[in-house]
């Protein structure tokens, strides 16, 4: 029920990002390992070796996510709610909800002045999505330019 202050992650949503989330980063870690090979290194450029860092940094902040989202799967309703509880700063008046955001990853527990705090969700996890994701970003963004100087190299000899 959307209107319900208690309620925390979708469980649906959760599931879903799981499902999709453990095959993605198996799959980008098995294309990963077969640019290890021999033949895949003799054939590397600059822009592919740019590229894999990205998708590295990618598979490498999926994993982490995962991670975070690991940690709410095994919590129950009640189990979160008594870490709300336990971890409430002092000073702070009753908890009136408890909500879960993907995007930050957190379980946030409300308090009726209207103030919140998280849970449950270790504190490094979206500081190092943060930085992996602006690294895959960055890397991309290296990767383009490299291929793009390539390609005009190319054209102008040929």
């Amino acid at each position: 029920m959307a209107s319900d202050p208690w309620q925390g992650h979708d469980v649906t949503g959760l599931l879903t990002v799981l499902l999709t989330g453990v095959p993605t980063v198996v799959g980008l870690t098995v294309y990963l390992c077969s640019r290890l090979t021999r033949r895949a290194r003799r054939r590397n450029t600059p822009f592919r070796t740019w590229r894999d860092v990205s998708l590295a940094a990618v598979a490498a902040a999926i994993a982490v996510y995962l991670w975070g989202l690991l940690h709410i799967l095994f919590l129950e309703d009640q189990e979160q709610a008594e870490e709300c509880e336990r971890q409430r700063p002092e000073g702070t008046p009753a908890l009136v909800g408890r909500r879960g955001d993907f995007i930050l990853l957190r379980l946030v527990c409300e308090a009726s002045d209207g103030r919140d705090y998280s849970v449950v969700i270790p504190g490094y996890i979206n500081p190092s999505l943060a930085v992996l994701l602006l690294l895959a970003l960055l890397s991309a963004v290296a990767s383009g330019l490299l291929h793009r100087k390539q390609r005009t190299s190319t054209r102008k000899k040929g």
